[in-house]
């Protein structure tokens, strides 16, 4: 793993009421969030670079309020579409509904 060292304001620890460490850690899950938040990574490498597991990731995405499902339109449309089997949240008579509104045969 590569280290990396940066110079910060003494101010920032009081600020944040925070020791470097907890600083380091915060900041850690922080970028890995907002990188995701932007596409730029996927769920399971920013958990990675938080130092995350998966689950406990998505509850910081929680936390930061950010959704955890980072879909276009387009590519949940197109997903629907390749799936092997309609999906629909109903599965019952309402999925056929759901398979004509979205053209899946």
């Amino acid at each position: 793993m590569t280290q990396l060292t940066l110079e910060m304001p003494e101010a920032v620890f009081s600020v944040l009421c925070q020791a470097p460490n907890e600083f380091a850690r915060e900041m850690r899950v922080a970028a890995a969030v907002k990188w995701y938040e932007l596409g730029r990574i996927s769920q399971g490498r920013a958990a990675e670079i938080a130092g995350l597991r998966r689950a406990d990731f998505i509850d910081a995405l929680s936390h930061y309020r950010v959704n955890p499902y980072q879909y276009t339109a387009e590519a949940l449309i197109e997903e629907m579409r390749v799936a092997p089997r309609p999906i629909c949240f109903h599965d019952c008579l309402i999925g056929s509904l759901c398979r004509i509104q979205f053209g899946i045969k």
